[in-house]
């Protein structure tokens, strides 16, 4: 009897050893990734890097392109509302993304006669463990024509699409808000 408790210490006393070097290394792994942020030398250099790539010259291209040119100038029309954050009158033009989109939840809107795609991310399946969905079931209340009023601190754009990409921040619909996103919990 005193030979298998004396085995099951050591047992204990290996897995235990084994497990806090695999949790050193780990921070350690952690600790040597983190770097800090690329100057702007760098960075034009690692865009110079890219642009050279088959992609980097496929988007140059769509860029230069009519096509590419439209999303440019529509962006441009409202990022002065999307760096300060400030409320944009949009109609809801479809409930639906463009065929193809990997956006997750989304809907089309015109803002000042120009189409937009307004993302909100991934929507989350069922219900989480304090009884609570995703955030979406008011937006989901929406219909086509319905006025709405958006604030936004991204926008994007990219050859797959034919419009800028709003990242929905607040929406606003009769002087009521219907979604908020959840500031992020890691400060980023």
């Amino acid at each position: 009897m005193k030979k298998i408790i004396y085995l099951l210490i050591l047992l204990l006393v290996v897995v235990s050893g084994v497990v806090f070097a695999n949790r050193k290394i780990k921070n350690e792994t952690i600790k040597n990734t983190i770097s800090k942020p690329l100057s702007v030398a760098e960075r034009k250099a690692a865009l110079k890097k890219w642009e050279a790539t088959p992609d980097g010259i496929m988007y140059k291209k769509w860029e230069a392109s009519e096509a590419g040119q439209k999303v440019h100038n529509s962006a441009i029309k409202i990022s002065k509302s999307i760096k300060n954050y400030t409320n944009m009158e949009a109609v809801v033009t479809s409930l639906s993304l463009p065929a193809g989109a990997r956006l997750g939840f989304g809907m089309m809107v015109r803002i000042n006669s120009d189409d937009y795609i307004l993302a909100f991310g991934p929507e989350k399946s069922g219900e989480n463990m304090f009884n609570f969905n995703n955030g979406f079931e008011q937006l989901h209340t929406l219909k086509v024509n319905d006025k709405i009023i958006i604030r936004s601190h991204h926008i994007s754009q990219a050859p797959k699409y034919s419009y800028p990409i709003i990242m929905g921040d607040y929406v606003e619909r009769d002087n009521k808000t219907i979604y908020m996103r959840e500031p992020s919990k890691d400060g980023c």
